[in-house]
């Protein structure tokens, strides 16, 4: 029904999002990463709805399954209900029926709207809101597994079996619900868990060739979906959905290409889909006939989506008509809208405020990967203040990015005091000079409890916890959003018929998306002379002349890429073509 979707934003912050947007078509997405925040919502839920509900404990055989399992079918329970009441309301002002189909864009749906409107005839009207009632579904209820969350879970001290690891206890929950809906696959590649997915029947073809569920690949170049695509057709799973995501221009976790951006892949993705597709039909083709399951009738669909840094109606069209998108997501701006998202009063004041400066690329999450992180964040203070009484480092409540044993036998986490005490005590007995200690001191001292601290928000806002610490893992692109909006205006701003939620002065995507990069490589190449960077000097060579690549791809084609305000979007080309000159590896200090 709708052109954009919301991705998973976070731990919590959408966690609850399709219980309010699902009603309207909207597709959005919920993070599997804290099966504990799924079981108080799912208890906060079914006393608001009148559902019976019995608390799933640790102590419970398979827990984090099974909580995941039974949160989803209390969501889609609640999305059912909502949609049968819609179908039955009158099409009157005010109501849910007719806010459903005008926030609908330009599509035939909105247009038979529009004529049942105007229809003056009784019987005719009546037929036409007969036709309305039949179209009206839900949006996609999707669960995001981030596959490098995937620690060993334990009981006492012994390692329980691998089918007990929290990405495949994740998606055996989400398998075993009974929604209808897509696993979206994020952070990379993860054999063990694309693996297991063939052992559910619902991610295989049925007699119609058609799928209960399906699988999304969130990929931030076109080699990594070639890769994992092919990967899993040989293995009897289809791709529904190709989401490709800017590498460094995207809230929360973010995973940087080797300079290697957004136009460019999509561009080859534009050009390559056709090939693509005709590939992995055929090897899933040939896997279901030697398993012995007919193959499908010619080809089953793939969507092919972009997300990451998108912020106007110009480069949402942009998406949709230049590159021929299905759709393209809309993550960071949705947090100022709070009937969409969960974002507690005093955050969502700082977020509407926040400046450029206020949101940083940060060192903050223990799983290694760089992380957008909000400085004024209750979190981020915490964790400052930690450092600043000696006493640095979480209590690790929830452990679910226990992976670290370079000090103990049993793992835990970077973010962790014990971690972080051993780790700065031990860099000075390993040779390092003094500013490579100053560096990487830094480095171990930012990490926070982000696992536990991504919940704060919805917890606050529910009233579930009050001494809560909020994280917000927004992206560069909030610091021009500033407006606190109701659905309506965010999608009318989205679809580009109502006022524009952008301050003035906001780069292009694909420029924002470029200076990022530059700043990252520069940041590289001071770690390079220290000493430190995990990157050999080829790499960082590629990575400039990917870089440059980006660069003339993008001023060849500024005329069919920018409709309006060429002349700025080519100044900033030349400033970045200079900043980007400036920037050379240099020798290694000792």
């Amino acid at each position: 029904m709708h052109l954009f979707h919301i991705p998973v934003m976070g731990t919590g912050f959408s966690t609850d999002t399709p219980l309010r947007v699902a009603q309207y078509g909207i597709s959005s997405v919920v993070s599997l990463v804290d099966d504990v925040l799924l079981e108080q919502l799912r208890k906060y839920y079914a006393h608001r709805e009148g559902e019976p509900y019995t608390e799933i404990t640790a102590a419970d055989d398979d827990p984090r399954a099974r909580r995941i399992t039974e949160y989803f079918n209390l969501i889609n329970r609640i999305v059912q209900r909502q949609i049968r009441e819609i179908k039955v309301e009158p099409f009157e002002e005010g109501s849910r029926i007719n806010r459903y189909f005008e926030l609908l864009p330009d599509n035939e749906p909105k247009r038979l709207y529009r004529r049942m409107l105007s229809e003056s005839d009784p019987q005719s009207k009546a037929s036409l809101q007969g036709q309305l009632r039949e179209l009206v579904r839900p949006g996609s209820i999707d669960a995001n597994i981030m596959t490098k969350v995937d620690r060993t879970n334990y009981r006492g001290d012994k390692a329980l079996p691998v089918e007990y690891c929290d990405a495949l206890a994740a998606l055996r929950g989400f398998a075993r619900s009974e929604l209808s809906s897509s696993v979206v696959f994020s952070a990379g590649f993860n054999q063990r868990l694309f693996s297991y997915l063939g052992q559910f029947e619902d991610f295989l073809p049925g007699p119609d060739g058609t799928l209960k569920k399906k699988v999304i690949l969130k990929v931030s170049d076109f080699r990594s979906a070639e890769i994992q695509g092919k990967f899993l057709v040989r293995r009897g799973i289809w791709i529904s959905e190709f989401r490709v995501e800017s590498g460094l221009n995207c809230g929360g976790h973010a995973f940087p290409t080797k300079g290697l951006v957004m136009g460019p892949i999509l561009e080859q993705f534009k050009r390559q889909r056709e090939k693509l597709v005709d590939t992995l039909s055929s090897a899933y083709n040939k896997t279901l006939k030697n398993a012995g399951r007919a193959p499908v009738d010619g080809c089953l669909p793939i969507k092919f989506t972009a997300q990451g840094g998108i912020g106007t109606n110009q480069e949402h069209e942009l998406m949709l008509e230049y590159y021929e998108l299905n759709s393209a997501g809309w993550g960071t701006p949705f947090l100022l809208v709070p009937e969409v998202t969960s974002v507690d009063r005093e955050h969502l004041q700082r977020v509407s405020v926040a400046s450029q400066d206020e949101v940083f690329l940060s060192d903050s999450s223990p799983l290694g990967i760089p992380f957008w992180n909000l400085r004024t964040s209750d979190s981020e203070i915490l964790r400052k203040k930690r450092v600043g009484e000696g006493k640095p480092g979480s209590s690790c409540p929830k452990g679910y990015a226990v992976t670290n044993t370079e000090f103990t036998d049993l793992p835990i986490c970077t973010a962790s005091r014990l971690y972080q005490q051993l780790k700065l005590k031990s860099l000075s007995e390993n040779g390092y000079n003094a500013g490579q200690i100053k560096v990487l001191s830094e480095e171990v001292l930012a990490k926070s409890c982000i696992c536990h601290d991504l919940s704060g928000s919805v917890k606050l806002k529910n009233g579930i916890e009050k001494d809560a610490t909020p994280a917000i893992c927004c992206g560069p692109n909030i610091a021009y959003f500033s407006k606190i909006a109701t659905l309506e205006e965010m999608i009318a701003h989205i679809y580009g018929y109502g006022e524009q939620l952008c301050k003035s002065g906001r780069p292009h995507m694909f420029v924002q998306e470029m200076s990022l990069y530059i700043e990252y490589l520069k940041k590289e190449l001071e770690l390079f002379a220290l000493g430190l960077s995990r990157h050999k000097q080829e790499y960082l060579k590629e990575f400039k002349s990917n870089l440059n690549e980006g660069l003339e791809y993008y001023r060849k084609r500024a005329e069919k890429l920018v409709r309006d305000e060429l002349g700025p979007f080519l100044d900033d080309l030349k400033t970045l073509c200079s900043s980007l000159d400036q920037l050379e590896p240099k020798p290694v200090s000792t």
